[in-house]
């Protein structure tokens, strides 16, 4: 055992340890688990017995018992009854002997090797393990603590529910409880009583860890052992006394919530919870409830549930309900303390959202207690001071903190939601409170005005636009006290971006009340709002100021001039700002470009005099255009790289540009006001310019691609002369991203001109043909990216664009252009890319795309007459190859499923096709057709029904026809046809 001994010290982190090599214990630790696996069992016992006895080590006790713990664990070591007899009485000795001094970590593990024995052998082995470790009376430290610690083991490695267990758990449980109640639970019960009473003051440690054993136990055994008229009385003195220790005074508490939290029958519960209420007075005191937050919590969830099952007619209900209100004050006071430790919020939250659901027509009791409700909701929406200069820069702390807050505000939202609908009045008058006090007062705090004006936008959310729109209730108050509020703690950056939400979130009061939009203004214009000296509320408002303006249109008019000369420091700031030095990060809905959409909107409103318009809208582009004109003569001089500040002031004056074509539409532009088109065509040219000067600089280009997307919007059929230009140098040096956006820009000019844009087309197709076939070739897609990489989503997504191409060139009477001398070159190729995408391509959504081009250049290319066919040999392509390769082997493969909505989608598209082949092909199809079937196994009769359902009108019924079909033959060929 010596060396056994000193190999355990080296091994663990004992003091003889710390002066060891890694060599030395590396050695030690290999002995010790030697001497655990490969001694006998028996033989380990006894070892471990011996040391356990004559060591002096607490580390070396340690060891043996986890090693007596672990054999006993496999259940197939130890076996012997006369070795388990041996351990028996070596452990209940130490037990009842155990000093209390003695290291917590030993008695835990001495607590837990006794709860394993007691699982394997009580009763039926050796039915007086309780009886020989309760304590005798009066107890003494040492061996209460131990027989605490035995209980707790048990309780958390069997006896509790509150972890899962399996079917032998279980078993072994529901035994030894059963036993424990026959035997000896009212000794235990007697002896925490004791415990409790004579060692409080003597040892207050011990007594709070058999008080916590209690807890515990009370969920399964006889309640009254405990909710009695000697016990309770002890408890509450204990919880509420000033001389109790918070560790004893806790325990106390959680043995009074487990006697109101005991599972029993409504109307006993009713009795258990009165019986609790008449034991201490004061119960429902805001004191209980600081000091028994957890008991006063649970009583109420007892009560509501109770109140509940048996309803107000019902005297037990009543009582219920009476008792439940009489201890709110407490839980409201326990809600209120903030503190985490001694309340558990979560709870106190579910309690109180089913306490208002209970409500439908608040008396004025209850109202009152819905005002108290709202202030628990107020102090736990609110944000700790602690964080107020983080959440001012927004740092990493800063958000972390705002991201938390913006998750425990769920329920607490949802509870005041639930507060509005019931108590909308009161709900009001309360927040009208808030806002009162924070206007009044100038030592008002960021977090009381931020909660305030979060409640009052989160009212504006549940009442409903008539009633914001007519102020109903004190709306009609509220909304034009804010507009006029100027909080002393404006400008931190929380306040002012809920305060421009919640204006925003009434704005339609203002819509029906013109009297107030000055004052709305005012609010978007002064350093609340764009002249805020945060450059994220500044941008907030610049965006919502946008959406104003949508809304308010006309009614805006008369303060045209107002606006834009309040505007004209901001405007001028987004173009000047150095962006490439700038740390602030913007949303991308949110960058300062939107008080550009604001002033075009402003001046795009038809009630805006044309001459007025002109004016504005010139002193508006034509500084941008001389910026552009500046910084493009500078870069010719100078070079212009992506990074540097002339390219990036380039993006910014070219967004504004495209910020301001917003508020125009081509119906305002090129119909009742032309001159705004001739003004905007001016400005295309400008643009154009760096285009042309600096067609590789990829981020300016992108930029300029959206403003050209504006253009053909508004511009119309006059933007076309403009477009072969831009769309040769778009198309220079060229990657994924970038063929991705210039097909976005084609496609919208293809359905925006349609036939009209037949010769821009005709010019463009063959370059667009030769970079896709390169950038979208086989072996851009088998190059080893990963298909989650950012390469690889951006040839997915300019594959996805190139087959939308082809629809629309297909769908918009522009297909001729395929067949045009310098296109036909890539004909056979695309055909060819449409046919495999259609029958076997894993996007299902891109097989229907190609499946649709093909209808549709059936329709253009093919009559009923093969000699009129506008391409030779394309209808003997459709007939062999797409019909029997897509409209036949790609839906009998099993990989193809009729349960998906996007492949039923693709399926009714086949079908389509199908009926268009033979209205344009005939017999020719027909007979090919059929005989591909019988190929396929298809019975004769059902190729025979084919023929009719296909000469049929009810496309419904031919689909539903050969879903049926292709599963039959799935069926006879057991899936396994694949197409290749």
């Amino acid at each position: 055992m010596d060396d056994l001994e000193q190999a355990i010290l080296l091994a663990s982190d004992s003091p003889a340890a710390a002066a060891a090599s890694p060599a030395v214990r590396a050695e030690a630790l290999a002995y010790c688990a030697r001497a655990r696996d490969e001694t006998p069992p028996s033989s380990l016992l006894h070892l471990c017995l011996y040391g356990l006895a004559s060591s002096p080590h607490a580390h070396v006790h340690f060891w043996c018992l986890q090693t007596i713990h672990d054999a006993l664990l496999l259940r197939r070591r130890l076996a012997l009854p006369d070795d388990l007899a041996l351990l028996r009485s070596s452990l209940l000795s130490l037990a009842v002997s155990s000093n209390a001094a003695s290291p917590p970590f030993l008695r835990n593990k001495l607590a837990q090797l006794l709860a394993l024995l007691v699982r394997f052998e009580y009763p039926h082995v050796y039915p007086s393990y309780f009886l020989d470790l309760i304590p005798p009376s009066p107890p003494l430290p040492g061996p209460t603590d131990m027989f605490a610690r035995v209980l707790v083991s048990l309780d958390d490695d069997l006896l509790s529910q509150d972890y899962p267990r399996n079917a032998e758990e279980a078993s072994d449980a529901g035994r030894v409880k059963d036993a424990m109640r026959a035997q000896c639970v009212p000794q235990i019960a007697r002896h925490w009583h004791e415990a409790a009473v004579s060692l409080r003051a003597a040892d207050p440690a011990v007594a709070a860890v058999a008080l916590d054993a209690a807890r515990r136990c009370i969920s399964w055994i006889d309640v009254s052992l405990v909710a009695n008229d000697v016990f309770v009385p002890l408890l509450f003195d204990i919880a509420l006394s000033p001389g109790s220790v918070a560790p004893l005074a806790a325990a106390a508490v959680g043995c009074l919530s487990a006697v109101a939290a005991k599972r029993m029958d409504a109307r006993a519960k009713v009795a258990l919870l009165r019986s609790l209420m008449s034991a201490q007075k004061g119960f429902g005191s805001p004191d209980s409830g600081l000091k028994m937050a957890h008991l006063v919590t649970a009583y109420a969830v007892e009560a509501l549930e109770c109140y509940r099952k048996l309803g107000s007619s019902d005297a037990d209900g009543a009582a219920a309900l009476e008792m439940l209100e009489e201890v709110l004050p407490a839980v409201f006071a326990a809600a209120e303390s903030g503190d985490d430790d001694e309340v558990d919020s979560g709870s106190v939250l579910e309690f109180l959202s089913g306490y208002v659901s209970t409500m439908k027509a608040p008396t004025e009791k209850q109202l009152g207690h819905l005002g108290q409700i709202l202030e628990v909701v107020r102090m736990q929406m609110s944000y700790d001071p602690v964080y107020r200069g983080h959440l001012d820069v927004l740092d990493k702390i800063g958000k972390e903190e705002e991201d938390l807050m913006a998750e425990q505000r769920k329920d607490l939202i949802a509870l005041f939601r639930s507060i509005c609908r019931v108590a909308p009045g009161a709900t009001q008058l309360f927040i009208r409170g808030l806002l009162v006090t924070a206007l009044s007062s100038a030592e008002v705090s960021v977090e009381d005005v931020e909660v305030a004006l979060t409640l009052f936008y989160r009212l504006g959310e549940i009442v409903g636009e008539e009633e914001i729109r007519t102020g109903a209730g004190l709306i009609r108050e509220l909304v034009p006290m804010l507009l006029s509020a100027r909080f002393s703690c404006h400008t931190h950056r929380l306040v002012a971006l809920v305060y421009l939400d919640t204006i925003s979130r009434y704005i339609k009061f203002m819509q029906e009340n013109d009297q107030y939009v000055p004052h709305l203004l005012t609010v978007f214009l002064d350093e609340r709002g764009i002249h805020h000296q945060n450059a994220h509320v500044s941008c907030h408002a610049g965006y919502l100021l946008m959406r104003a303006i949508r809304l308010l249109k006309a009614k805006l008019v008369p303060y045209l001039d107002t606006i834009l000369q309040s505007l004209q420091d901001a405007l001028v700031q987004f173009t000047a700002t150095d962006w490439a030095n700038k740390d602030i990060k913007f949303s991308s809905s949110e960058d300062g470009s939107q008080i550009f959409e604001a002033v075009g909107l402003l001046i795009g409103i038809e009630e805006v005099s044309p001459d007025k318009q002109v004016q504005c809208l010139t002193a508006l582009l034509n500084p941008l255009c001389q910026q552009i004109e500046s910084l493009v003569m500078d870069a010719k001089a100078q070079g212009l790289e992506e990074s540097s500040p002339r390219a990036i002031g380039l993006q910014q004056i070219i967004v504004a540009l495209t910020m301001i074509s917003k508020g125009f539409n081509e119906r305002l532009v090129m119909g009742s006001r032309p001159t705004l088109g001739v003004m905007f065509k001016k400005t295309l040219d400008v643009v154009l310019q760096v285009l042309i000067s600096f067609p590789n600089v990829k981020p300016v280009r992108s930029k300029i691609i959206s403003f050209l997307h504006r253009m053909v919007e508004i511009l119309g059929i006059s933007v076309l002369p403009c477009i072969p230009i831009a769309l040769r140098q778009l198309l220079v040096d060229n990657e994924a991203k970038d063929m991705s956006e210039f097909l976005y820009l084609i496609n919208q000019i293809i359905c925006k001109f349609k036939s009209s844009a037949n010769a821009l087309l005709e010019d463009v197709f063959p370059a667009i043909a030769s970079h896709l076939s390169v950038i979208l070739s086989h072996d851009a897609f088998s190059n080893g990216f990963a298909s989650n990489t950012e390469e690889m989503r951006e040839l997915q997504e300019l594959e996805k664009r190139f087959y939308a191409f082809l629809l629309h060139i297909a769908t918009h009477d522009l297909s001729t252009v395929l067949l045009t001398p310098s296109c036909r070159h890539y004909l056979e190729n695309i055909m060819q890319l449409l046919l495999i995408t259609s029958c076997s391509h894993k996007e299902i959504s891109h097989r229907k795309t190609c499946v649709q081009t093909f209808v549709n250049l059936i329709k253009d290319w093919c009559s009923s007459s093969e000699i009129e066919d506008k391409l030779p040999g394309f209808r003997v392509f459709m007939i062999e190859k797409f019909a029997t390769g897509c409209c036949l082997q790609s839906v009998l493969d099993k990989s193809f499923n009729f349960r998906d909505g996007i492949s039923i989608a693709l399926f009714g598209e086949i079908m389509m096709a199908q009926k268009v082949m033979y209205e344009r092909f005939g017999e020719n199809f027909v007979v090919n057709f059929v005989t591909k079937l019988r190929e396929a196994h298809c019975p004769p009769d059902l190729a025979e029904q084919y023929y009719q359902k296909l000469q049929g009108n009810d496309i419904k019924a031919f689909k539903s026809f050969y879903e049926s079909l292709v599963m039959k033959i799935r069926q006879q060929q057991n899936g396994s046809l694949v197409f290749r």
